[in-house]
């Protein structure tokens, strides 16, 4: 069974020296503005609002987060993701209140649902916490920001109803919606959003190097806020759909790790470490997004037979994700449905390009025409989608690319020939990934690879052994990684990363993408870019894979696509 694991805090912001140079050298003068209204990531070409919603998050790897806080190797404004020694919390007290209170109305049609979850999350500090744990639960039902993103991973209306963007694309004028209050009854204004994006840079909190580009923010009047760029970067809006865009109350007075106050649909009643999470509609909730199940409450489970006892036994009515293995054992029965919904992550099988033998352009090519994408995704239950380039189809500059190698092993066995291997000189190459895979997927390529005369020797080692040799020496010839997060293409324009990846052209095809002012022009870029990598066959994209979820019937409104990132609970509902 090949498990998935969370890249995130791999592939997240390694190049954000990379990030931050490139928007310096796009930096220009002048503050046209334009009227355009915005609801991505740029000046659109077709002006419209977007009915406000609610978006999607992740997961994360514990161990990758302690490594990287044990070896920094980027400057100490770049968000260093850590892991939090386990500590037992149990959520309590009272928020203290402040200067203004309301009242407010609560839509809980059904009384309560539980959810059973993967990862939980090591305490509530949204600001100081890493971890995709805590987005996946926070973002968008306790927490808000400006932007969201939708079922389809883009860009739409949150506390922000609308935006302009300036001609030059460094000027971004947000409109907030009328009588936006805070859980504890605060009113929400202008200066809370400037507050709490600025305070974010200030105090270098997790994932403030997303607005590393962002060289003011202020309030002008109660309800909009301008963000003023030091040069035009087209990922603006996407950042401001994560921490970097969420708004706090300046004035409340809680512990962060035990407690939260924020503006969305619900509001957290009770946190304990490893065991649950259990929000409580939000009685001052100010928006269209009002709950409609009174609790909601999280449970961890690890174990995934526990998971599926707890299923069956009612005392979950929902599973998110659940392992294609396990599927079967509730898709034939008729109480329960099971489906899939889309995702970002991509399982890289990565060739190292500065490997002796995997610099060959050839030999690259050969590899994946020797695989058999289809025979991976249908010994996996079939629910992957097929990925010939480094972007997902629910990420921008996405493009069918699958047709570029297709299986054809004897076109791999011809351009082995070309390099120099035959039956007497076979091309050996070893494979190193960590054993949270399993090693299902290893024997299968090592099979396939085998028919066109690879011999593929394949070694799954401890996590911290992957870490060392392939992520931090670059010391391998093939390594496999799911790397899930959104909007990382970045990653085939860093050539410091592990993928020992230098491709000028398509750097530069990314720094164009970044400094873009249209979204046609920013999707034009990064296409071309995707094209050109995934011509250039640094890895082979095994698939893209696609969530599961097992639901009792009687759940709807439940989010399929994207929901180990974000999950939106609003509209959930279960009627037994």
């Amino acid at each position: 069974m090949l498990r998935r694991w969370d890249a995130r805090q791999i592939t997240q912001y390694q190049n954000s020296n990379d990030r931050e140079n490139i928007m310096a050298e796009n930096l220009n003068s002048g503050d046209a503005r334009s009227t355009t209204t915005g609801t991505t990531g740029l000046v659109h070409d077709d002006q419209h609002v977007a009915e406000q919603s609610t978006g999607t998050a992740g997961s994360t790897d514990d161990s990758l987060n302690s490594y990287q806080k044990r070896h920094r190797r980027v400057p100490p404004w770049i968000w260093i993701v850590a892991a939090i020694a386990a500590v037992a919390i149990i959520v309590g007290g009272v928020f203290a209140y402040r200067h203004r209170n309301s009242t407010g109305s609560v839509a809980a049609t059904s009384h309560s649902i539980s959810i059973g979850l993967k990862l939980a999350p090591t305490n509530l500090d949204i600001r100081n916490e890493t971890g995709a744990a805590l987005d996946q639960v926070l973002i968008g039902n306790v927490y808000e920001g400006l932007v969201a993103r939708d079922a389809d991973n883009a860009v739409v209306p949150a506390l922000a109803k609308s935006w302009t963007v300036s001609k030059d694309a460094k000027t971004y004028t947000f409109t907030l919606n009328a009588g936006e209050r805070f859980s504890n009854g605060d009113a929400l204004d202008s200066k809370d959003v400037a507050w709490s994006l600025n305070s974010l840079i200030s105090n270098d909190y997790v994932n403030a190097q997303a607005l590393a580009n962002v060289e003011s923010v202020s309030a002008d009047g109660a309800t909009t806020v301008v963000v003023k760029l030091k040069a035009p970067d087209a990922t603006l809006l996407w950042n401001l759909t994560g921490r970097a865009g969420l708004v706090l109350d300046e004035d409340a007075q809680y512990d962060a790790k035990t407690q939260a106050v924020g503006s969305g649909p619900y509001l957290v009643q009770s946190f304990k470490q490893n065991e649950s999470l259990t929000l409580k509609a939000n009685p001052h909730y100010w928006g269209s997004h009002k709950a409609k199940t009174q609790t909601v409450v999280l449970r961890y489970l690890t174990d995934d037979n526990a998971a599926i006892n707890a299923l069956k036994s009612n005392n979950v009515q929902v599973l998110a994700p659940i392992t294609e293995n396990l599927s079967s054992s509730v898709s034939k029965d008729g109480n329960f449905v099971v489906k899939a919904g889309d995702d970002t992550d991509k399982f890289v099988l990565a060739f190292n390009g500065a490997g002796s033998k995997t610099s060959d352009k050839r030999v690259r090519e050969a590899i994946r025409y020797a695989i058999d994408n289809k025979a991976l995704i249908s010994s996996r239950g079939g629910a992957d989608a097929m990925l010939g380039g480094p972007i997902p189809a629910l990420d921008p500059g996405y493009e069918n690319l699958t047709k570029l190698y297709p299986f054809d092993q004897a076109k791999a066995k011809k351009l082995l020939s070309e390099a120099g291997y035959n039956a007497s000189k076979p091309l050996k190459l070893d494979l190193e990934y960590a054993n949270i895979y399993g090693t299902e997927i290893g024997d299968q390529l090592r099979s396939q690879l085998k028919t066109v005369g690879i011999e593929l020797n394949v070694k799954v080692v401890e996590f911290s052994a992957w870490l060392q040799d392939v992520y931090t020496n670059k010391n391998y010839d093939l390594s496999l990684v799911d790397h899930n997060e959104s909007h990382d293409f970045y990653t085939w324009a860093n050539p410091d990363y592990y993928f020992n990846y230098d491709n000028k052209q398509v750097q530069d095809l990314y720094a164009k993408a970044v400094s873009s002012t249209t979204n046609s022009e920013y999707e034009s870029y990064l296409r071309k870019a995707a094209r050109l990598v995934s011509e250039d066959a640094p890895a082979d994209w095994l698939f893209n894979y696609r969530v599961t979820t097992a639901y009792r019937k009687g759940v709807t409104g439940f989010p399929l696509n994207l929901n180990q990132f974000q999950l939106p609970l609003w509209n959930v509902q279960y009627r037994a």
